[in-house]
């Protein structure tokens, strides 16, 4: 498939998908969606693939919604406008994606190269680990339009940052700069701004040599611990542990620590 609004690449075990709409910064329309989707299932089809990097083209790395692809921009009068299900463009594209974003069985980066607003902000937050520019920011845009965090943002941010400053980026829309958002948890890591892909990229190169399976396990492991008890934490560990200890990358992995050598993980 030939992309126009995304850039997609898989070399050495790494997928790195760019949102590639700069002049937009980044915002999703239709077809972008369509085409994120298409790689992404085309990443999950490649089982050579074991790390996955989200970034944006330009200086931003990803605005939330055209508004102009729903025909709800500025120019007409509000009562002239057309009635949106903004319900139905959240259960078709944006909980599809953060859903898939949290389930791939791989860790997923996400370099956050320049401002992160609204979905674009809550899609950075749905990855697995986080590294933003120093000039990136965060904003949740919602507020100023008489709407609400979706893509998973009023799931995840009081999870990452507690209710009280979740809740005042909620409601404020106030610009977090990422070494903030770095300060308070939000995200992994902020580096400067010449660093991040370079940063990025060899974090990735870590993960494509190691023991994806395990490592997908501990991120489905995470997630399910928000909901789960301890006893059913515990047993879930258990199953998994249970399984892991059958794997090649254990196997392979105990060999190495005793015949002091690197280990060569296969991710099963």
């Amino acid at each position: 498939m030939t992309y126009e609004s995304i850039k997609f690449t898989i070399d050495n075990g790494i997928a790195v998908l760019t949102l590639n709409r700069p002049d937009r910064l980044n915002s999703f329309t239709q077809a972008m969606h369509g085409e994120v989707r298409h790689a992404l299932d085309a990443l999950q089809a490649d089982k050579t693939v074991r790390v996955l990097v989200l970034t944006g083209a330009g200086r931003g790395f990803c605005a939330g919604q055209d508004l102009n692809d729903r025909a709800v921009g500025p120019g007409a009068a509000a009562a002239d406008r057309p009635r949106v299900d903004l319900g139905e463009s959240v259960e078709k594209y944006y909980a599809p994606l953060v859903t898939t974003l949290r389930t791939l069985p791989m860790p997923v980066i996400c370099a956050v190269n320049g401002v992160a607003a609204g979905a674009g902000a809550n899609l950075a937050l749905a990855c697995d680990i986080v590294l933003a520019a120093k000039s990136a920011s965060f904003i949740e845009a919602f507020c100023k339009l008489g709407l609400i965090p979706d893509t998973g943002g009023t799931w995840v941010l009081p999870r990452l940052i507690g209710p009280a400053r979740a809740m005042g980026l909620a409601l404020l829309g106030d610009k977090l700069p990422a070494e903030k958002a770095e300060q308070w948890g939000l995200i992994w890591r902020c580096v400067p701004d010449e660093a991040l892909m370079i940063e990025a990229m060899a974090m990735a190169e870590h993960f494509a040599a190691a023991p994806t399976k395990g490592l997908a396990f501990t991120k489905k492991a995470m997630l399910a611990s928000w909901t789960n008890t301890l006893e059913q934490q515990l047993q879930m560990e258990a199953g998994m542990m249970r399984e892991l200890g059958y794997s090649h990358d254990y196997r392979e992995g105990v060999a190495a620590f005793i015949d002091k050598r690197q280990p060569r993980f296969k991710g099963e």
